[in-house]
């Protein structure tokens, strides 16, 4: 059976921010004919930490959240992927087991590419391997870049930088013209990525909430102004 239009990888919406945009008409079929879709609901764990990688993970919709264990069994998010980004590529090139796991945070649909079909493309398609090292790259600066706001801003400037990542992959602009985040995830795993702890997030929440810089309401958090959210991470831009 045909698969639907938008889980087509010719005509998928996510596929420009994808590494296999760059595929040519005969291979993405070959992908659209292999991958298997896969539908997740919110909570549901795609990959474990400690498994072996037998393939790779597209996410065609929603959001998800990389969690990361210790021997204790307690957790902290790593990072969040969406739409466009695929899942296991660094654990599936180095050979190595998943470094944490995939947990969807909402209901999302992911393409799951088996790992005879990866390496069938990327044998003949360097610019594939290319856009991989490429992401492997900004990964490892982004890191680099947590790592120094971590050591250099407050959690009031650091929470602020958090929803500037966000806007543009979950944010939409209301008829007042302010940006709308759907904050999807909860106070203590915020705290857990910022390395705070949940009260830390809730009195802040609470400041930028009074100066009307982000109002939190639940779990979703409005801009009212844009510059003045950017003020709270550079004062001198």
């Amino acid at each position: 059976m045909s698969l639907p239009l938008h889980l087509d990888c010719l005509t998928c919406e996510s596929r420009h921010k994808s590494e296999w945009h760059g595929l040519c008409n005969e291979d993405s079929q070959i992908l659209s004919r292999a991958k298997v879709v896969n539908r997740y609901r919110a909570g549901q764990t795609i990959f474990y930490q400690g498994n072996p990688p037998l393939g790779l993970y597209c996410v065609e919709s929603g959001q998800i959240v990389l969690r990361k264990s210790d021997a204790e069994g307690r957790s902290v998010i790593v990072r969040l992927v969406g739409k466009g980004q695929t899942l296991g590529y660094r654990a599936f090139f180095s050979g190595q087991p998943y470094g944490c796991s995939a947990e969807a945070s909402t209901d999302c649909t992911v393409c799951w590419i088996d790992r005879s079909v990866v390496n069938q493309l990327t044998q003949h398609n360097p610019s594939l391997v290319i856009s991989f090292l490429q992401h492997v790259s900004s990964d490892l600066a982004e890191a680099e870049e947590a790592h120094l706001r971590a050591a250099t801003l407050s959690i009031r400037a650091r929470l602020s930088y958090f929803l500037l990542s966000l806007k543009d992959r979950e944010g939409t602009v209301d008829d007042e013209g302010r940006i709308v985040i759907d904050l999807k995830l909860s106070r203590q795993d915020i705290a857990s990525m910022l390395g705070t702890t949940p009260e830390t997030i809730a009195r802040t929440t609470r400041q930028l909430t009074e100066d009307e810089v982000a109002i939190f309401d639940k779990r979703t958090v409005t801009i009212p102004d844009l510059d003045r959210l950017l003020d709270e991470v550079d004062p001198e831009a």
